[in-house]
C-alpha cells in the first residue's frame, strides 16, 4: 500500500501536462474522481478552459508539479516528454521526492528506458504507460492503459490510473515494455487504417454504393475495427482530425527505425507508412487519418463523397 492510499483523508494532487483532446479529457476526469488536478498546456487558452471547469493552471510544468503527487504526461512524443521532465522549468525540476511521473506519449522504447533512468536517479519514480482509445474513452475515463515500471511507481500512480482508464495492464518491471507494446498497436493501427482507406476508395473506383458497402463489410470477415471506425468519417466527408496523418508518420517512422535496428523486416509497416508520407507532402498532415482516402481517390480518379467542411489542408 502506498501512503496515498493508507491515508485515504489525504489529498491527491495530479499534474496533467498537456491539455490537448486527450489530456483535457483525463484531466476531467481525474478531477471527476475527486483528485485535485493542476493543468498546463503550451497554450494558455487550453489552461483557461480548464480553470474555467474548476480545475488549477499553471504557467509551466514546474509550477504545475512543485505540489504534486503524480505527474501525467500527455505529450505527442519523447523528445516532447524530456522537455517537459528536464527543458526549461522542467517538471522534475520541482518534483517533491518519491513523486511519480507518468509518461503517456508514444515513444521508442529505447527513449523511455533512457528517461526513466534520468528520472528515478532524482528521486523519483517513473511509469512508462502509453494509452489507446482516442478522446472519447479519454473524457470517460475508460483508456486502456499499457504500463510498465517498479512496484513503487504503480501504487504511487494508481490514484491516477483508477481515475483514467477502464483497463491497466501491468506489463513488467521496467520501462520501455509499456512503449513497445504501443508501438506494436501503432503498427497494426496504422496498417489497418491504410487498408481501410484503400478498400473504400478502391468500392468508389468500381462505382458501388458506399453506404451498403459499409453495412456488407462491417458484417463480414473482412471488417476490422478501424474499418469499422474510419470509413464513416469518408462516408460523412468529415476529416475534422481526430487522428492526424502526421501521427501516423510518426508512429510508424518509429516502427520502422526499431525493425531496422533488429533487422526485421516489416514491409506492410512500410507500404502504410509511405501512404501516409504520400497524404501530408499532399498538404494532409493534420487532417483526420482517414485522409488516406482522399488521398487514394485523387491518385484513381475515384469519386468520394464531398466533405462536409472544408479539410484543413485546403
Amino acid at each position: 500500500m502506498t501512503p496515498l492510499a493508507e491515508n485515504p483523508g489525504l489529498a491527491v494532487v495530479v499534474a496533467v501536462i498537456g491539455l490537448g483532446s486527450m489530456g483535457l479529457g483525463m484531466a476531467r476526469s481525474m478531477k471527476r474522481a475527486g483528485l485535485d488536478v493542476i493543468g498546463y498546456d503550451i497554450t494558455p487558452a487550453a489552461v483557461d478552459r480548464f480553470a474555467t471547469e474548476g480545475g488549477r493552471g499553471a504557467a509551466t510544468p514546474a509550477d504545475a508539479a512543485k505540489d504534486a503527487d503524480i505527474v501525467v504526461s500527455v505529450v505527442v512524443n519523447g523528445a516532447q516528454t524530456e522537455t517537459v521532465l528536464f527543458g526549461p522549468q522542467g517538471a522534475a525540476d520541482t518534483m517533491k521526492p518519491g513523486a511519480v511521473f507518468i509518461s503517456s506519449a508514444t515513444m521508442d522504447p529505447a527513449i523511455a528506458r533512457d528517461l526513466a533512468g534520468r528520472t528515478e536517479a532524482l528521486g523519483l519514480h517513473y511509469l512508462d504507460a502509453p494509452i489507446s482509445g482516442g478522446a472519447a474513452k479519454a473524457a470517460l475515463g475508460e483508456l486502456t492503459i499499457m504500463a510498465s515500471g517498479s512496484r513503487q511507481a504503480f501504487d504511487r500512480a494508481r490514484p491516477a490510473l483508477d481515475a483514467m482508464a477502464g483497463k491497466v495492464y501491468e506489463l513488467g518491471d521496467a520501462a520501455g515494455t509499456g512503449a513497445a507494446f504501443k508501438m506494436i498497436n501503432q503498427l497494426l493501427a496504422g496498417v489497418h487504417i491504410a487498408a481501410a482507406c484503400e478498400a473504400i476508395s478502391f468500392a468508389a473506383k468500381q462505382g458501388l454504393d458506399l453506404d451498403m458497402v459499409y453495412e456488407v463489410i462491417t458484417a463480414s470477415a473482412g471488417n476490422s475495427w478501424m474499418f469499422e471506425n474510419r470509413v464513416p468519417h469518408v462516408l460523412a466527408g468529415d476529416y475534422t482530425p481526430l487522428s492526424s496523418i502526421e501521427i501516423f508518420v510518426k508512429d510508424l517512422g518509429i516502427v520502422q527505425d526499431m525493425a531496422r535496428s533488429q533487422r526485421y523486416p516489416a514491409p506492410l509497416a512500410a507500404a502504410a507508412l509511405q501512404m501516409y508520407l504520400a497524404a501530408a507532402g499532399a498538404g494532409m498532415g493534420r487532417d483526420d487519418d482517414s485522409s488516406l482516402a482522399r488521398l487514394y481517390a485523387q491518385l484513381s480518379g475515384a469519386q468520394l463523397p464531398a466533405p462536409a467542411k472544408e479539410p484543413q489542408s485546403r
